[in-house]
């Protein structure tokens, strides 16, 4: 027996957990989506056939002898900027790259839930612009248009789940990578408080702005997903108190004070709301308001916030190409990123680093009138293939800002923040929106987030068949 793509990573564990199907059978299923659609979507970097097959045969025998996990059996993806025992970790990059001897504590953790790990999915170069696309691996594409990219960095994290090639995949985000990807394709996305989900063998991430996050179809996987990756290595510089994102998923939020926050946050480049975009988030703030809550327009007092990223983005980026084994096959705009990370390194960094406990109170003020702010998650809908790749740097900055200036701020502060379906615009392309709160708030957003999914059934909206199997337009 097999199940439907539209089994979720729950419905899953549970058919497995009951005897209804076995973890060889499910991931037989899930491997061959994968390769029927590598041809159109091109969610993976890496297949793990052969390993992935051997892992089911392991779990059906635990099933077998009544051994029972969060996800025993259950086929999940993750990111290729995560270690996974005998695989590369190219995060996006050209070149062979060797093998990993160990697991990452993330992917370590899934595997002790019982996570059968089927590949490692699709990111651009180090995770740093909102499309999937690079001279390593080619264009991953959006399930809900192919001629448009899913967005970035977890683009083929996203694409794999849109397209109901696993059930739920890890993903990271460090200036929205999560959460945009996840608006652009019509899922679940929590980026969760820093610390959540460990980065290691990476203490921080970043600079500590990129954390490890899920995406999922429906609210209940996706937090499902974060209980079973959640924790940390020993080492870890952010240890946040445990949360039960499951059970948040199963109970109702109470009445919530919810600020509606349309105003992009200040940058050195203009950024504009899209109408079409504003017009969907307006509808979700509206459907709040009906579900009983407060809802009001008030923006959360950002400041300059935009000067303490840049020395924490670009530090980062330094680091991973003092790294990388072929700098000479990076972008080029990898490069000039990691030449002013270089001359940022110093002083700039220290002060960057300094301003968040500042950002924290000055930003956190917002709270002592709202529980949570709701936001737009992207200004614009996702872009065409190919029309970002080959811009300039300042040019990819400036489109970057004009799709993307909301995200962001949430990477400084190291806040959650949980993107949700906002509907469909012209093209039939999708937008999210996002539900943000202070530190260790995810219970409280992932219970809204439930309510609403409860109310609007995103999670039974599925892409067209053809954009999984049919090769794209030339």
């Amino acid at each position: 027996m097999t199940l439907d793509r539209a089994a979720g990573l729950a419905e899953s564990a549970r058919a497995l957990a009951d005897g209804e199907v076995s973890s060889r059978a499910l991931v037989e299923q899930a491997l061959a989506r994968i390769e029927a659609s590598q041809t159109s979507v091109n969610a993976f970097r890496i297949v793990r056939a052969e390993a992935a097959l051997a892992e089911a045969e392991a779990a059906d025998g635990e099933l077998a002898a009544g051994v029972r996990k969060p996800l025993l059996g259950v086929p999940v993806a993750v990111k290729d900027d995560m270690d996974v025992a005998g695989e590369p970790t190219a995060f996006g990059c050209d070149g062979r790259f060797p093998p990993v001897a160990e697991d990452g504590e993330a992917v370590r953790r899934l595997r002790a839930a019982g996570a059968v790990i089927v590949g490692k999915t699709n990111t651009c170069e180090f995770g740093q612009w909102p499309f999937t696309e690079g001279p390593a691996f080619g264009a991953t594409r959006n399930p809900w248009n192919p001629e448009h990219t899913p967005g970035g960095s977890s683009g083929g994290s996203a694409a794999a789940v849109a397209a109901g090639l696993v059930p739920a995949a890890l993903g990271s985000d460090g200036a929205g990578s999560v959460r945009i990807p996840a608006s652009w394709t019509h899922l679940i996305g929590i980026k969760p408080q820093r610390g959540r989900i460990s980065t290691w063998p990476r203490g921080e991430s970043f600079q500590g702005i990129t954390v490890n996050g899920t995406l999922a179809r429906a609210v209940a996987d996706a937090a499902l997903l974060l209980d079973a990756a959640s924790g940390n290595h020993e080492r870890d510089p952010h240890r946040p108190e445990r949360i039960d994102a499951s059970e948040a998923a199963r109970r109702e939020p109470g009445r919530l004070r919810v600020a509606l926050a349309l105003k992009p946050p200040f940058t050195a480049l203009r950024a504009r709301l899209q109408p079409e975009v504003r017009a969907r988030v307006v509808q979700l703030a509206e459907k709040i308001a009906g579900l009983g809550h407060v809802v009001e327009e008030a923006d959360p007092p950002y400041g300059q916030i935009g000067l303490t990223f840049v020395p924490r983005a670009t530090v980062g980026i330094a680091e991973r190409v003092a790294e990388a084994p072929f700098p000479a096959l990076l972008d080029r705009r990898t490069r000039e990123a990691a030449r002013l990370g270089r001359l940022l390194g110093g002083a700039p960094l220290r002060a960057a680093r300094r301003a968040e406990a500042v950002l924290h109170r000055r930003i956190g003020s917002v709270f002592e009138s709202y529980d949570v702010i709701l936001a737009p998650t992207t200004a614009a809908p996702p872009p065409r293939i190919g029309s970002l790749l080959p811009l300039s740097g300042f040019a990819t900055d400036r489109a970057m800002i004009a799709a993307c200036p909301y995200a962001w701020p949430w990477n400084v502060l190291g806040w959650p923040g949980v993107n949700v379906p906002a509907g469909f615009v012209t093209g039939g392309l999708p937008v999210g929106a996002q539900l943000l709160g202070p530190a260790g708030s995810e219970p409280l957003l992932i219970c809204l987030a439930a309510q609403l999914e409860a109310e609007l059934h995103w999670h039974e909206v599925w892409p067209p068949q053809r954009a999984v199997t049919d090769s794209p337009a030339a």
